[in-house]
């Protein structure tokens, strides 16, 4: 494990070399801090999302409307954890209404250019950005007690059938919350 300034820190999930900012297509999950169940419940196979997890659920939607470079595909709330497809396109190329999977290619480009500094328009500034909004309209309505784990984990989706396997996980995840790793 390195250390940063003295203190031991974990080293990043992110794929070596990847630029985040990259028009593609990235599945993410954001957790809950201690993986708490504040956004909900499941009822019979389907989510009942609490009042924080309305507004996590309207801060979602809002991402393509705020950050022109995003579209959203599949997603879901959970109790404890969001599930999402992040889509980042072109800005300056007009987005189709139906997104459709595209072979994404590697490129070999750093997304940082001071280390620990998140570029804009990365897929890690805009999680960050979600939580933020999201944390402070939640502890203003309220819950002082609210907050999310650190970081989130994500995964280029590079052709359609893993495109086609995750939208199907996002959609079975509220039957199948018992045997989910986030219960």
């Amino acid at each position: 494990m390195a250390k940063f300034q003295g203190r031991y820190r974990i080293e990043s999930a992110r794929l070596p070399g990847w630029d985040y900012r990259t028009p593609g297509w990235y599945f993410v999950t954001i957790c809950t801090r201690d993986r708490i169940p504040f956004l909900g419940r499941i009822v019979d196979g389907h989510v009942v999302l609490s009042p924080i997890g309305l507004i996590v659920a309207e801060e979602w939607q809002r991402t393509p409307q705020v950050r022109p470079n995003v579209v959203l595909d599949e997603w879901v709330i959970m109790p404890n954890h969001l599930h999402g497809i992040v889509v980042i396109v072109d800005p300056d190329v007009v987005a189709v209404e139906t997104p459709r999977a595209v072979e994404t290619s590697r490129r070999g480009v750093s997304t940082a250019t001071t280390p620990g500094r998140l570029m804009a328009g990365s897929l890690g500034a805009i999680i960050g950005q979600i939580k933020s909004i999201c944390t402070k309209r939640i502890r203003a309505a309220g819950h002082a007690d609210f907050g999310w784990q650190s970081r989130f984990y994500d995964h280029i989706i590079r052709d359609d059938a893993a495109l086609q396997r995750i939208r199907t996980y996002i959609a079975n995840n509220p039957k199948n919350w018992t045997d989910d790793r986030f219960y």
